[in-house]
Order: C-alpha cells, then sequence, then structure tokens
C-alpha cells in the first residue's frame, strides 16, 4: 500500500524556501504520496500515515495553540518527531540538561519566568566582556540582545530581562563574537546517522545567521570534537526519550578553540539539503520510511 504523508508548514512561507524541493523528490521516487499543509489549516488528519513536520515556521509566536495542534494531530496520526521530542524540545531548557549530561554548551545563567535578575551583577560575576541574552521558547532570533558590559549595555540588558521575564524564560550568556567571522555550524542527523554539515554565516557587523536576515551558508564538515558533541546529544534524547527521526545540532565557536552545543533543533529546522546532495535526500527518505512501516 502506498504511504501517504502530511507535511506541516505555514501559510506565509516564503517564496524563497525551496531547500526541501530535491527532498520532495526523492518522496515520489521512492513512491511516497505527500501532501504540503499549513499546520493550522482545516485538515482531516487521519487521512495520513504520518505528519512530517517541517516549515512551521511561525508557531513560536502561537507556542501554546501550536502545542495543542500537536497534542490533538498526534491522536490522529503518528507525528515526526513524535510528540514527546516535540514537547522536550520546545523550550531551551533543555539545554540545562544536555549540561547536566556532560555535554558542552556555552556557560549560562538561566532567568526564570516572573523572577528579577541583577544584569550587572551576573555579567561581573562572570568576568563576561559582553553579553547574550535570549528566550528559552523562540526561534528566527527572536527578542535576542547582544550587549556591552558598559552602563549603557547594562542598562538596556536589565529593561530587556526587565520586560520579558514576567512571562517568558530567558538564557543569559556571554556573546561570542567569533559568529560575526566564523558563524555557527551544524551537523544534520537522520535516525543518528551524520548526513553532512553546514556553516552559517551571518552579514558583517550581525551575529544572526537565519536566511531571514541575509546570512550565507557554506558546505561544511562537522569536526571530530562537534561530531562527538552531537552524537551526545542525540543519544541523550534517544536514551530519555527516543530516536529523533530528523536532528540538527548547531555549534558556537569561541576564538580560543571551545566548541560549544548551541542547539539541537527537533522540531522544525532547515535540513540544508542542498549542501547534502541526493545522498541526504536519500538516507532521510529510507529512515522515513522504515519509521512509519516500523510504527504501523
Amino acid at each position: 500500500m502506498r504511504m501517504k504523508i502530511a507535511i506541516a508548514s505555514c501559510f506565509d512561507l516564503p517564496d524563497w524556501e525551496k531547500d526541501d524541493l530535491p527532498f520532495f523528490r526523492a518522496l515520489e521516487a521512492n513512491g511516497i504520496e505527500y501532501q504540503i499543509l499549513p499546520w493550522d489549516s482545516d485538515t482531516d488528519w487521519h487521512q495520513f500515515d504520518a505528519c512530517l513536520l517541517r516549515t512551521t515556521w511561525d508557531y513560536q509566536d502561537r507556542f501554546e495553540e501550536f502545542m495543542g495542534w500537536v497534542d490533538r494531530v498526534s491522536t490522529q496520526t503518528q507525528l515526526i518527531n513524535p510528540t514527546a521530542i516535540i514537547r522536550w524540545n520546545s523550550h531551551k531548557r533543555y539545554l540545562q540538561e544536555l549540561q547536566h549530561a556532560g555535554i558542552t554548551i556555552a556557560p549560562s545563567e538561566w532567568l526564570l519566568k516572573g523572577k528579577l535578575y541583577n544584569i550587572e551583577k551576573l555579567m561581573q560575576q562572570h568576568g563576561w566582556k559582553k553579553g547574550f541574552i535570549k528566550p528559552l521558547v523562540g526561534a528566527n532570533a527572536r527578542e535576542c540582545l547582544p550587549f556591552e558590559n558598559t552602563a549603557e549595555g547594562i542598562a538596556e540588558a536589565q529593561k530587556h530581562a526587565d520586560r520579558l521575564t514576567p512571562t517568558e524564560d530567558l538564557v543569559l550568556q556571554p556573546y561570542l563574537s567569533n559568529v560575526e567571522s566564523f558563524g555557527e555550524t551544524s551537523g544534520i542527523f537522520f535516525a543518528g546517522e551524520y548526513s553532512h554539515g553546514t556553516r552559517k554565516v551571518p552579514v558583517k557587523g550581525d551575529f544572526r545567521v537565519q536566511d531571514d536576515y541575509g546570512a550565507s551558508d557554506y558546505p561544511y564538515q562537522l569536526s571530530d570534537e562537534e561530531r562527538e558533541l552531537a552524537q551526545k546529544a542525540i543519544a541523550y534524547v534517544t536514551k530519555t526519550i527516543s530516536l529523533p527521526l530528523y536532528a540538527r545540532v548547531d555549534f558556537l565557536h569561541h576564538k580560543d578553540g571551545a566548541v560549544y552545543v548551541n542547539e539541537v533543533e527537533l522540531i522544525e529546522p532547515s535540513l540544508f539539503f542542498r549542501h547534502g546532495g541526493k545522498q541526504s535526500c536519500e538516507l532521510f527518505t529510507q529512515a522515513l520510511a522504515k519509521f512509519i512501516s516500523d510504527t504501523h
């Protein structure tokens, strides 16, 4: 019987987003029928063997609505990645879990919702010359703030934290300026197997490595250290929840050579098939087909 899957997207997907096209061709070549649908559309999800989350890029702005959708759809078809992984990965506090499991992340102070924090004091305690604040629920650099450890910079950061902590959790980290020149590197894995890598470089003077802000990306081979960190992170998810069918592990690099896991993306990451070629599309397609067969 021919497999039929839904590919969850969003209503306002940018016209320039074409990276998944070679993957769609691989699905067709392997006899897998697919339909691309906005996640919040009026759809009977029962008709599909699985629903693969790909470009649900507006979910962070409608977080509670999206998580409600995840719970509903998971009763109608198999979500990929599975619901428990989506829920775990939706809040970046998972990074603290990875840290406790011995996986290296950037030094972090967790600024939790409803509490007050003295940014100046925290910066002094760590001796950081420049800081970075980001929400623990979010994507696409939403509400991210790099700031200098100066009177003006601290005042801006304190105002930023005071505005956001009443309603959401944040993390304070040192700003790793290497991101502006070397960028962020990523490894893409399918069913735990390394497929390919990419390096994302922002426009001059910026830290944002997303396409939306004009960043460039290039093929990249993970170093042994990056690969080991990524595999440890995926092993942790597999042991505590289940094996993620797809994963993108992002890394930041300190100018002293240190490498940190920045994020483990398991919900709707760009998978940069343009740098993985036909082999990456085939690897993902075969892993997807096997997963669906095994769960039916």
